[in-house]
């Protein structure tokens, strides 16, 4: 169990902070920009459980809504282990992180939200219903994430494994797909892309 007497400390007005595996960076330096854009995912993650929770619970959509939060709350825990996992340099086996299984289910959930649906005809824009927009805010955010991963794995040479790389680049998908899932399942109109309009 973590914790936390005191919420500051004054130890980073200097501009350094101090990583969870004892060393002190920069606070721009890319292994913070990494975990710090997985905390703002799962912030955004958390504003898509706010609107799931405030959505009525119209007859037979209680189930859906239920399952997707239930999913969403498991996804919190594993990017909190994510962003443990990026904050810990130099360790070749970190205690908390992603693992191959937490791909391989995000995958199988993935494929579930995804099989009834209809196919695409055209890009969507952000919409959806509350709940389809946030899912897409925090898409855009977790592309970010992923981004930001990938440039500490190829630019800093620095240890990145690559479960927590697919693990981005999964739940990217997975909100995606949750976002016109949600939307079709609530009967909300998906917005799509119509260039001939501009």
């Amino acid at each position: 169990m973590v914790y936390i007497s005191k919420v500051y400390t004054k130890a980073g007005d200097a501009g350094d902070t101090m990583l969870a595996s004892g060393g002190r960076v920069r606070k721009h330096a890319a292994r913070l920009e990494a975990y710090g854009t997985v905390d703002e995912l799962n912030a955004c993650v958390g504003l898509i459980r706010i609107e799931l929770a405030r959505e009525p619970r119209r007859q037979g959509a209680e189930v859906v809504l239920d399952e997707m939060d239930a999913q969403l709350a498991r996804i919190q825990q594993e990017l909190f282990n994510l962003g443990a996992e990026l904050s810990t340099a130099d360790v070749e086996e970190p205690k908390l992180r992603i693992d191959p299984r937490h791909v391989e289910r995000l995958e199988k959930e993935l494929d579930a939200w995804n099989g009834p649906l209809p196919p695409l005809g055209s890009f969507i824009l952000p919409g959806g219903g509350p709940v389809g927009a946030s899912c897409h805010l925090a898409r855009t955010v977790c592309r970010r994430a992923e981004r930001v991963a990938f440039r500490l794995a190829d630019t800093e040479g620095e240890r990145v494994r690559p479960e927590a790389l697919r693990y981005l680049n999964r739940l990217s998908d997975y909100l995606f797909v949750l976002g016109r899932a949600v939307a079709h399942r609530l009967e909300y109109e998906e917005p799509l892309w119509h260039p001939a309009s501009t």
